[in-house]
């Protein structure tokens, strides 16, 4: 009785190691590969920062931050762009005896006001600025800039950084005489940081001696186009 059972341990136990070994998975071979494509558009969204200020017109006569404001604000309604794409964003008393209160003449107190106008191109910015008094014009810049299919564009990218990833992996795997497989894992790596794309401000424009000057200077500054682009980590299998 003791030699069956030791000899159905025996056989048990055999079938257990080629069962362990059975069920070991043979290494996938694999190729892991990196894809990237970039793109540049013009951007369709322009945010225009117009900063106003008073000054003393033959060092007596102040030109009033209200009139600068109606000059702008008329401008802007010629060139057909939308209430709701005009809009203030900081009133400022720019001048530090304000700050103590110890001169009460009205002529001391040089206000300021900072508008943002929302463009699809800059096209309407020169004759905007030539219908404000030039000397009222304390800065002009770009502060940001987009595009309204943005995302569209970042999906393309993304497919063609895909599609670069799997072509490389098949010269690669033609190139040594094998056949790829299918994909195995694929991860985004984040390289578009354009969320928020900045210019250099035009400054200091009213040191020109005229509203033409100060425009065209600005219609002559470098507009860069936006870059989206993207990458990824790639693997595949091999045949």
């Amino acid at each position: 009785m003791k030699k069956v059972i030791l000899l159905a341990a025996g056989l048990f136990f055999a079938y257990s190691t080629f069962a362990q070994q059975t069920d070991k998975k043979q290494p996938v071979k694999k190729i892991e590969v990196n894809g990237s494509a970039e793109m540049e558009i013009t951007p369709d969204i322009i945010y225009i920062d117009i900063s106003l200020k008073e000054y003393l017109k033959n060092k007596t006569n102040k030109v009033s931050i209200t009139t600068l404001e109606k000059q702008l604000q008329k401008a802007v309604q010629d060139a057909g762009i939308a209430k709701e794409d005009f809009t203030i964003e900081n009133v400022e008393a720019n001048n530090y005896r304000i700050l103590n209160a110890r001169k009460k003449d009205d002529k001391e107190f040089l206000a300021g006001k900072q508008f943002r106008l929302k463009l699809s191109k800059l096209d309407k910015i020169n004759a905007i600025l030539a219908a404000v008094d030039a000397d009222g014009i304390e800065r002009v810049n770009v502060s940001s800039y987009s595009h309204t299919k943005m995302e569209e564009y970042r999906k393309e990218v993304k497919i063609k950084a895909l599609q670069a990833a799997k072509a490389k992996a098949d010269y690669l795997l033609t190139a040594i005489d094998e056949k790829m497989g299918g994909v195995i894992e694929i991860q985004e790596i984040n390289t578009d940081r354009n969320v928020d794309f900045r210019a250099n401000a035009l400054s200091n424009v009213a040191m020109y001696k005229s509203a033409d000057a100060a425009t065209e200077d600005f219609a002559s500054a470098d507009f860069k186009t936006i870059k989206v682009r993207a990458e990824v980590n790639a693997t595949f299998s091999i045949k």
